[in-house]
């Protein structure tokens, strides 16, 4: 445990930040999921909705460092050219 003030301070800041952090790849992951499951499914309506949200917490994600920004990129990419490709096959 942290002895002097700044450390726990320091402890306090970590563990917020570690929050926060796990809350955006929660949220960028079931938003891969869901677009993955939709497409799956065929509902090309909701599909779009559910690739927007996906850009936009990956987004999120690389902006404040949770994952590298090519990752974010990497992944998008893999989304678009999965719809592309199941599109093509309809």
């Amino acid at each position: 445990m942290p002895i002097t003030k700044s450390a726990k301070k320091a402890l306090r800041q970590s563990k917020r930040r570690r929050a926060g952090n796990l809350a955006k790849k929660t949220a960028y992951k079931v938003a891969v999921k869901k677009v993955r499951a939709l497409v799956l499914a065929g509902d090309k309506k909701e599909i779009q909705s559910a690739l927007s949200l996906a850009y936009k917490t990956l987004d999120k994600a690389a902006k404040t460092n949770v994952i590298a920004k090519n990752k974010a990129a990497r992944l998008k990419s893999r989304l678009a050219k999965l719809i592309r490709l199941r599109a093509s096959k309809a």
